[in-house]
């Protein structure tokens, strides 16, 4: 009985909005079909379509970084880890949801953002602290998807260079500013997590049916330096929800979400072990010098459906990054309540260029992720939320009053406790330090020897040309 009334109080207006809003035409049906989402499936399509996008490219090259037994173990670790953090920021928000229910708030117009849960929960101070790292993090993760579409496309067509491909797919991208919320993509989850599974089968197929190149070398780990960098790339794999509260706030009961990011998690591994697993077999250490999977397989009309696939996934979660960076500029400039969907997509567009921007500043596909992952995805996605965590439920009457306790298998609060203390301390030393070490001293080994706006980096040189000599090597070819 006591689970029943606090569900009621969480799903509070969106049970009453589902209630009112039954569409009685058939373009209500159709629209209520493919545009509004807010089941549990809904939220498992957008945790598993958001959770892995292009990272599943750079992965082979992971491995051939880090070797097979620890690229296997490091994607089954992280995706763990990221599994239990994402439990905990669904605590919180249900926390911090059902206090703020119980004041008569009313969010049937605003959608709930992780930096309003953690200043609803804990202050002013972690608010900022969490705006910065979560905003910073989806700036550059919707960089890294601009980059990642120019480096595809050019394996399709390369009559234009990188560059110029970042412009055009910078405009395409600009019209998910058309998108409100989450609440929207169900049908683009959907269609994403279908186009990833292609790739995914794609890249194990392909890599199984060419075989072994001649001479195959798996030599990996043979630096620490890549392997660290290797490491952080699968952190920022499975790093994917910072997200997860706009996710939530979707839903028509939030409070179902505590198992959705693990169930999505083991379908994503069912992709990234096999696929990356394959191609690092059949190529070795050749992947070392291409973080892009695609570059290494022939052309076949099979690998180009996979690039056309792996483009329009990449502008779906482009839309997913971008959408709490909208929302939180429409606050800050107080659009966040306007109901016109055209008033708030033109609003929108400021956010876009400096993603635009930096996308043409920046283009390493390969290094840029593992930055992002061992700065950035290291606080936003693990060390925060489990210090918050400790932080809300610290005094014993927060925790008698907790409206989610911790699970009798993982030890009650002591066991809680101490897996949030373990994910700080591994992540905080081998995440942030010694990936942050490796990633940064790989990125601007990456910008002196390429330098910035590159027309085209790492591009085949022209024929009449001898090819370019990097000053870093191994390299890291788009």
């Amino acid at each position: 009985m006591a689970s029943e009334k606090v569900e009621t109080v969480i799903a509070g207006s969106y049970m009453e909005m589902e209630t009112e809003e039954k569409p009685k035409t058939l373009e209500g049906r159709l629209s209520r079909l493919f545009w509004h989402g807010g089941s549990v499936y809904d939220a498992w399509f957008s945790c598993s379509s958001n959770q892995v996008a292009q990272v599943l490219l750079t992965l082979p090259y992971s491995f051939s970084q880090l070797g097979m037994a620890s690229g296997i173990a490091f994607q089954l670790f992280y995706g763990l880890m990221g599994s239990w953090t994402a439990y905990l920021i669904s605590v919180l928000y249900v926390e911090y949801r059902t206090r703020k229910e119980r004041e008569k708030i009313d969010f049937r117009n605003h959608v709930i953002q992780w930096f309003e849960v953690l200043d609803g929960l804990l202050g002013k101070h972690w608010r900022n602290i969490g705006l910065l790292f979560n905003c910073t993090f989806l700036l550059f993760g919707s960089v890294i998807q601009l980059i990642a579409c120019a480096s595809n496309i050019y394996y399709i067509n390369d009559n234009l260079d990188k560059r110029t491909w970042t412009y055009i797919f910078g405009a395409c991208c600009a019209t998910t500013v058309f998108i409100p919320s989450f609440h929207n993509y169900r049908i683009w989850s959907f269609l994403g997590l279908m186009m990833t599974t292609y790739t995914a089968w794609y890249l194990t197929a392909a890599a199984l049916i060419h075989g072994q190149v001649d001479g195959v070398i798996h030599s990996g780990p043979s630096k620490l330096v890549l392997y660290f960098t290797g490491a952080t790339n699968i952190l920022y794999t499975f790093g994917g929800h910072a997200v997860t509260v706009e996710i939530m706030h979707a839903m028509w009961k939030p409070q179902k979400f505590k198992s959705i990011y693990l169930l999505a998690t083991l379908y994503v591994l069912t992709l990234t072990l096999p696929s990356a697993a394959a191609v690092y077999w059949a190529f070795g250490d050749m992947l070392l010098n291409h973080s892009n999977a695609f570059s290494l397989l022939p052309r076949s009309p099979f690998r180009d459906t996979a690039v056309i696939l792996m483009l329009i996934h990449q502008f779906i979660t482009f839309g997913f990054a971008c959408t709490p960076l909208y929302l939180v500029w429409e606050k800050a400039i107080g659009m966040h309540e306007t109901k016109s969907v055209l008033r708030r997509a033109l609003a929108r567009l400021p956010v876009v260029i400096p993603i635009w921007f930096l996308a043409i500043m920046f283009p390493f596909f390969g290094p840029i992720n593992s930055t992002v992952g061992s700065l950035l995805v290291s606080f936003t996605v693990y060390i925060i939320p489990a210090v918050a965590h400790m932080l809300t439920f610290r005094t014993a009457s927060s925790r008698e009053n907790a409206v989610e306790r911790p699970p009798r298998f993982v030890g009650g609060w002591t066991g809680t406790y101490s897996i949030n203390m373990f994910v700080v301390g591994w992540v905080f030393i081998v995440g942030f330090g010694f990936g942050g070490w490796a990633s940064m001293l790989n990125f601007i080994r990456q910008v002196d020897s390429f330098g910035l706006f590159t027309k085209c980096y790492q591009c085949p040189p022209p024929k009449n040309l001898p090819p370019s000599n990097s000053t870093f090597s191994p390299s890291h070819k788009s």
